[in-house]
């Protein structure tokens, strides 16, 4: 069913993406992101204070809960047309949510949880009672927007009864069970009985736009780990350790986007474009590339640990942090690599076999040491990479059929 006829005033039209409409990233989009500037440098600092695998878990909800408002707003926007006023108002809405939860982040387990699960709530269901209204003559998106808008009403349960509880490991518990019914109900695509699921032809996206927003996304996960860089560059050491750290620390950052973007993030749109099914892309980017940023996030908690305290041994929720960070990252990495090319190098079970080589070692020397090693270990990756493609023609794009 056409979107819009001669007779349909602009005005009436549902407010989804048509074959002429622009596919690149509004400035709308990129102002929506700066709130997880925010967030992220929140989650990664948190991470270290009172560093444990209570602390590591309650980080990583935090993590998960962000993207998701993040991930699914930026389908929207790829769905239907960012330049229609409903959905800059709904961007904007979404926004003003995600605000909220980002301040509730720092007492999110405290004090502020139900702020916290609650706003999440609001984002995701109030996005589905105000698209399916806007949708009405357009029966097939209507539908989708209801099956969404389902799964996140059964998630919400948990959520807000997570979030009226005052014990901390009741809490995870909820909130990682409401976690996994948003997670898994997008990668089965949302069925419902009596309204089965999103069909495939509504699960193509858009390779321009959607490539962009993970690029960015992903950039904005550089940026937190620069952010902890500039602002925890320590002087209440020697100056050759500051230095040192602080060179260290910026390297690591630099070898992170290199390793990303050599040719499967270049390529990422072109792979998208390429493939014979669109939607295979949408059912596992999410996923990878939460990996990839969670990765970022804990190595930049590990800087800011490093920057602080760069003498002394290392405790081994110290190392599991500094080298972990590096670990995710390219497990991510590998799972990314895969989407665009439908192989994994070498070098990403070659890093990761690296990391826990040095593990062990690691605990008896400083931590400037530790972030050294993982430092090294990433050149390693990068080197291989570059030789692996050095003086070869392109590779084009091949995901999975």
């Amino acid at each position: 069913m056409p979107f819009a006829t001669p007779e349909q005033p602009a005005s009436r039209r549902p407010p989804v993406r048509d074959a002429e409409s622009p596919r690149r990233v509004t400035l709308l989009e990129l102002f929506f992101d700066l709130v997880y500037v925010v967030a992220l440098a929140l989650i990664s600092r948190g991470l270290i204070t009172d560093l444990g695998w209570e602390r590591a878990v309650q980080a990583l909800i935090m993590l998960m809960a962000m993207w998701w408002t993040w991930a699914i707003t930026t389908l929207v926007t790829d769905m239907y047309d960012p330049q229609r006023p409903q959905i800059k108002l709904l961007i904007i809405a979404v926004m003003f949510g995600a605000l909220l939860m980002t301040t509730a982040i720092p007492e999110a387990f405290g004090a502020r949880g139900l702020v916290f699960a609650g706003t999440y709530v609001a984002i995701h269901l109030g996005r589905g009672l105000f698209l399916m209204p806007a949708v009405r003559h357009h029966r097939q998106t209507q539908r989708r927007a209801a099956r969404i808008f389902i799964w996140f009403a059964v998630s919400a349960v948990p959520w807000l009864i997570g979030g009226a509880l005052t014990h901390d490991d009741a809490r995870e518990w909820l909130w990682a069970l409401a976690l996994t019914i948003d997670y898994v109900g997008f990668r089965l695509a949302y069925p419902v009985p009596g309204l089965g699921v999103v069909p495939d032809a509504q699960r193509n996206v858009t390779a321009e736009h959607l490539s962009e927003r993970y690029q960015q996304f992903f950039t904005i996960a550089l940026g937190d780990a620069i952010l902890v860089t500039g602002t925890v560059f320590s002087l209440h050491h020697s100056e050759v350790e500051n230095l040192v750290a602080f060179a260290v620390a910026f390297s690591t950052t630099l070898l992170l986007w290199r390793i990303y973007v050599h040719k499967s993030g270049e390529l990422l749109p072109h792979a998208i474009a390429r493939s014979k099914e669109p939607s295979r892309f949408l059912n596992t980017a999410p996923y990878t590339h939460l990996l990839m940023v969670a990765g970022v996030v804990t190595t930049a908690a590990g800087f800011d640990l490093v920057l602080l305290e760069p003498t002394g041994h290392t405790p081994p929720a110290w190392m599991a942090v500094i080298l972990g960070g590096p670990a995710m990252f390219l497990v991510g990495r590998a799972a990314f690599e895969y989407e665009v090319f439908s192989r994994v190098s070498l070098s990403r079970p070659g890093g990761l076999l690296a990391l826990l080589t040095i593990a062990p070692a690691v605990l008896f020397l400083p931590p400037l040491f530790a972030a050294l090693g993982a430092m090294l270990v990433l050149v390693g990756v990068a080197v291989a990479d570059y030789l692996r493609s050095r003086g070869k023609p392109p590779e084009d794009p091949d995901p999975p059929h």
